[in-house]
């Protein structure tokens, strides 16, 4: 009976570290070794490990499971473009766009700030005095360089040339009311007194011959109309303006400005610019001061456009995105180059229990095989 104990107890304990040590074995064969073992040019079997070896099926297949069931298009619009996302990405938004776009604590100055530009009123009013400063130079040399007609628009000339015609009858006119009148009359004659007065005894004898001044100034005024109302007179100012305006629109449009002040000018245009635009002043409000109904219209109006937009480009552009990402290959590339020590560590690390369950029950099995063999060899013998 001790020899069938011994017997029983050592076949047991031979069967339970037999069966321990398989399944630990198969375990561990699952990552070791990570290389195959060669020797000389004979490699060992079963070397490298199982997922070593098929490291690069594990990948491919672990890429189309991923493309294929896990990351497609209809579970992407599912889980990340549902009407719920939209709703909360949309009042996410709003309340973001309220709080800090619409708010009476930033100034528009304070926006400025944020972006990067701290002397921003002092560049532009710089920019608007230099664009001033450029336009006068341009003028200057254009009025030295180019004569009036150069300057004239092609349809305001022919205007102006028919306005000599008016002013010559216009100015005619003004002459004869202006002799006709009483006050044309003591013009005459005060001209015809101071004229006979510088003549010494000559005027003398005139006004002796012609009597009082009174008779000649009649004459005279009735000549200087007959003068203004004559064909030739108005025939001989035309001539004369038309060639007096001939030669002005000859001659550049600076020497008609000589005593014009450019300088001045200048700085006073410059200084009205910077007036009108008030840039520190502008600047020191907040959007709600330019915008009192912007908010409103930016929260149920703009972003809700928007965030529909948004969505639908999404979802048509979805699929093409993944193609594009290739996400197969992507993980295909990743999980090839996933160490494998890493990854053994990774399972081990969250099913090591499970694994040292396997490996007692091994021992349980083949403790159990061996108490069977010392049954059947005792009841043999």
């Amino acid at each position: 009976m001790g020899e069938f104990i011994s017997l029983l107890f050592l076949l047991g304990v031979v069967g339970a570290a037999v069966g321990a040590a398989t399944n630990y074995m198969a375990i561990k064969m699952l990552f070791r070794p990570y290389k195959p073992i060669y020797f000389k040019k004979w490699k060992l079997p079963l070397t490298p490990g199982l997922i070593p070896k098929r490291r690069e099926d594990l990948a491919i297949q672990l890429g189309k499971t991923v493309s294929e069931y896990l990351l497609t298009p209809e579970t992407i619009k599912k889980k990340f473009l549902s009407e719920e996302i939209r709703t909360n990405v949309l009042t996410y938004a709003q309340n973001k766009v309220a709080q800090e776009v619409f708010t009476n604590e930033k100034t528009i100055n304070d926006w400025i700030h944020l972006a990067g530009f701290t002397q921003l009123p002092q560049s532009v009013e710089g920019k608007v005095n230099d664009i001033i400063h450029t336009q006068f130079i341009s003028v200057k040399n254009t009025l030295s360089t180019k004569s009036i007609r150069e300057l004239l628009p092609d349809d305001l000339e022919p205007v102006l040339d028919r306005k000599i015609d008016e002013a010559v009858i216009q100015i005619l006119k003004k002459g004869e009311d202006y002799f006709s009148s009483p006050e044309g009359t003591m013009t005459i004659k005060n001209m015809l007194d101071d004229f006979l007065s510088t003549k010494g005894s000559f005027g003398g004898m005139i006004q002796m011959f012609l009597g009082d001044s009174s008779s000649l100034v009649d004459k005279v005024q009735r000549e200087l109309i007959k003068f203004l109302q004559a064909p030739g007179t108005a025939s001989l100012l035309h001539r004369i303006f038309i060639a007096e305006w001939e030669k002005i629109k000859n001659r550049p449009a600076m020497d008609f400005m000589n005593d014009v002040n450019f300088d001045t000018i200048e700085a006073n245009v410059q200084s009205y610019a910077k007036n009108a635009l008030a840039l520190e002043t502008r600047l020191d409000k907040t959007i709600n001061d330019y915008w009192p109904k912007g908010k409103e219209w930016a929260t149920n109006d703009l972003l809700p456009k928007i965030m529909d937009k948004a969505f639908l480009a999404a979802e048509g552009k979805l699929e093409d995105v993944l193609k594009r990402l290739n996400l197969a290959g992507v993980v295909r590339e990743q999980v090839d180059s996933f160490p494998i020590a890493k990854l053994e560590e990774l399972v081990l690390g969250i099913i090591s229990k499970e694994l040292k369950l396997i490996t007692w029950l091994g021992g349980i099995i083949g403790g159990l095989v061996g108490i069977i063999q010392a049954l059947i060899v005792f009841m043999t013998n």
